[in-house]
């Protein structure tokens, strides 16, 4: 029965360190709630690998799992971005983008429960990476503007409802001797996080855009590839027989 529990607590340590980013942002530390985000993607990628490697995997785990993520990667981030940066714009569009993203969030998250996915691959931008690309954007707002930020924040919110295939990393395993090794990881991680907040936050920033472009650009490309067909057919069509 413990050996059960043992991936749910991963997963509640998500949530907390979700709501933990949350009360951060409202208190002014935003380094610091970004990198709580990024750690809360390290234990969710965790609880799964961590189900398998001791065999316990259940439809309430996966179910706890989703909740937590609405909060870490979709709530936290979006009252991030809010609370940094939208404060100069009109609020209703603000309460308007910043309800999108977890609203996208929470449609992503449905449809991967109930729809069987393609081996391999996530259908849509998966929520914690998107959740990870905001928070850790947000640490850019001296630099940025906050209409770039609304434009990236639709773009992710876009990106998670449609139908790019993402690479599904999740499925490497871990080994059954690596679980009791995942909790000291976890505690270097936070301790990492709190002397380097900004710096971290930042550094982790590249391979998470790199991973949420990908997608898009698998989206432009399948555009192009229907627009040449639809133009190959119609010469095909208008084309004189001789």
């Amino acid at each position: 029965m413990i050996t059960k529990s043992i991936p749910n607590l991963f997963t509640l340590g998500n949530l907390f360190l979700g709501m933990l980013a949350i009360m951060l942002a409202f208190d002014g530390r935003f380094s610091l709630a970004a990198i709580m985000v990024i750690v809360a993607m390290l234990l969710d990628g965790l609880d799964g690998r961590v189900a398998r490697a001791l065999n316990c995997q259940s439809e309430f785990g996966k179910e706890l799992d989703s909740l937590s993520d609405i909060i870490s990667f979709g709530i936290a981030p979006a009252l991030l971005m809010y609370t940094i940066s939208f404060h100069s714009i009109p609020f209703g569009l603000a309460w308007t983008v910043t309800a999108v993203f977890p609203m996208c969030g929470a449609l992503r998250l449905a449809r991967f429960n109930v729809q069987k996915g393609i081996p391999g691959y996530f259908i849509g931008l998966p929520i914690p990476a998107a959740g990870g690309v905001l928070a850790t954007l947000s640490l850019f707002h001296k630099d940025i503007t906050a209409p770039y930020f609304i434009i990236a924040m639709l773009l992710l919110s876009y990106l998670m409802v449609s139908s790019v295939k993402y690479p599904n990393f999740k499925k490497v395993g871990l080994p059954k001797k690596a679980v009791a090794v995942a909790p000291f990881v976890v505690v270097l991680a936070v301790v990492l996080a709190v002397l380097f907040p900004e710096q971290l936050s930042k550094m982790i920033f590249i391979p998470l855009v790199i991973y949420a472009l990908y997608g898009l650009k698998q989206n432009v490309d399948k555009l192009l590839r229907r627009k040449k067909r639809h133009e190959d057919d119609s010469e095909e069509v208008y084309r004189p027989k001789r």
